[in-house]
């Protein structure tokens, strides 16, 4: 199946180090976001709210580079007369108040964290949910808000102005091949859609940013903000209508005893019968072949650091 995706979407130009955490008023050159454009996140949950009518919106902070400090994050509203501290819960989440100052004094939200050393996100959740099962219309909300926000990098210099406004003025929540990132808790080994006893398993190339499919190249993933959490990151079809906002995204993880191997088979047993695949290695030793013997059949096989095969769908 082919598909279009506009990655990287979001690019780093330096490394972070941990201790170069200090006080919101000293420091220089943060990975700040507009107060307005957060509101204005807000306001559109609002209005969009019948996608997810049973949830509510808060922010996410995730680490973009390896060795950022992710605990005691100390997150501010900064305008040009006052400060206002944000509490972060302890999964990295926050809300920001209203504030009519903080409006007209274009304020920004800083933590305490360097540009380029931290991503964020949308947290929309509907209660109730197993812990491994997200609903699309929170999802397809996500996606809306903190495009909204403006929660992604200005990737201008990288693709051009042309497409940059593309990017700006197209809303790529409603197309089937979005390209907007979301991270799972964990470390993932497939993503199924499942609806009124329809289902059906994501390609691998919907996993890890796209890495299976050659959209997200070794030497291209220090500039996604994915560069940490490629594990983690998948894709859906958010304009595909046939799928209504009822519908579950299944996650399921590499440490789920799911579709656990059971032959003892190891890499060498795996490369010499069907040869390397498709490869996506992580930075914690787990590799993903996939192998595409014509257009319809996929087959997945993880490896874990020890060398055997782990998990095969």
């Amino acid at each position: 199946m082919s598909r279009l995706f506009l990655l990287p979407l979001f690019f780093a130009a330096s490394v972070f180090a941990a201790d170069d955490a200090i006080t919101v008023t000293a420091l220089r050159n943060t990975v700040d976001k507009s107060y307005r454009k957060m509101v204005a996140g807000m306001d559109l949950f609002e209005a969009r709210h019948g996608l997810a009518p049973r949830a509510s919106l808060r922010y996410k902070l995730l680490p973009r580079l390896p060795g950022t400090d992710m605990d005691d994050i100390d997150l501010r509203i900064v305008a040009d007369s006052f400060e206002t501290p944000i509490d972060v819960a302890p999964d990295r989440t926050f809300t920001l108040p209203r504030d009519p100052k903080a409006l007209k004094e274009d304020a920004a939200v800083r933590p305490n964290r360097k540009a380029r050393s931290m991503t964020w996100r949308t947290e929309i959740r509907t209660p109730g949910l197993p812990p491994d099962a997200r609903r699309l219309g929170d999802l397809r909300l996500e996606c809306e808000v903190g495009m909204k926000a403006e929660l992604i990098s200005d990737i201008e210099p990288i693709i051009g102005p042309v497409a940059w406004f593309f990017q700006k003025v197209h809303d790529f929540c409603t197309d089937q091949d979005s390209p907007y990132i979301f991270f799972a808790e964990r470390p993932l080994f497939s993503v199924t859609l499942s609806h009124a006893g329809r289902r059906q398993v994501l390609p691998a190339a919907s996993l890890y940013a796209g890495a299976s499919a050659g959209r997200m190249p070794q030497k291209d993933l220090v500039h996604c903000d994915c560069q940490v959490l490629l594990d983690r990151a998948y894709l859906l079809p958010l304009g595909d209508a046939s799928w209504p906002d009822d519908t579950r995204v299944e996650l399921e993880y590499m440490d789920d005893p799911r579709h656990a191997a059971t032959d003892g088979a190891t890499r060498t047993d795996l490369i010499k019968a069907l040869g390397e695949g498709t490869t996506v290695r992580f930075d914690s030793g787990y590799e993903m072949h996939v192998y595409r013997p014509d257009p319809q059949t996929e087959f997945v096989a993880l490896v874990a650091p020890s060398g055997a095969v782990a998990k095969v769908r």
